[in-house]
């Protein structure tokens, strides 16, 4: 179905809305966090981490080396079947393997491997240092008022 001329032009009129000064610094905020995910998905990626599973190996890291799967799920905020999937891939890469939880036959637990530790501790140096690359020309002061403002319009 084409869109009648009268719908085609509300249609451009609202985009053209969407490019306004009202909307530029909600589209600047998303294009800098996109740029600066992929900048840093790249680098893990040439350890072959990515942001997801540096985060499932942190949380595994802080609990001591082990949660069952839906503590992970929960401690990274997303679904079992994502947290499935992202152990799936880990286990593949030999840095988590799968166990019984004796504390819960019908649980199983995710369990850091010592090349997992590694990863964790390679892919926790990484992020540092793209924290400091991107926020090091930043002063100070600069830095704390960027941190006030993004966590003023996130808390919303």
């Amino acid at each position: 179905m084409v869109p009648r001329a009268a719908t085609r032009a509300a249609i451009i009129t609202y985009l053209n809305y969407m490019v306004t000064v009202e909307r530029v610094g909600l589209f600047a905020v998303l294009h800098a966090a996109s740029v600066l995910e992929s900048r840093v998905e790249n680098r893990l990626g040439e350890v072959g981490l990515s942001l997801a599973k540096l985060a499932a190996l942190r949380r595994l890291a802080e609990a001591g080396g082990s949660l069952p799967l839906g503590q992970l799920a929960d401690r990274l905020s997303c679904v079992k079947s994502n947290v499935t999937q992202l152990v799936d891939r880990l286990e593949a890469d030999g840095l988590v393997s799968r166990t019984a939880d004796t504390a819960d036959r019908r649980s199983r637990l995710a369990v850091l491997t010592d090349t997992g530790r590694e990863a964790h501790v390679r892919g926790a140096a990484i992020l540092e240092a793209a924290d400091r690359e991107l926020f090091g020309s930043l002063t100070r002061d600069e830095a704390d008022h960027l941190h006030a403002l993004l966590a003023k319009i996130t808390q919303g």
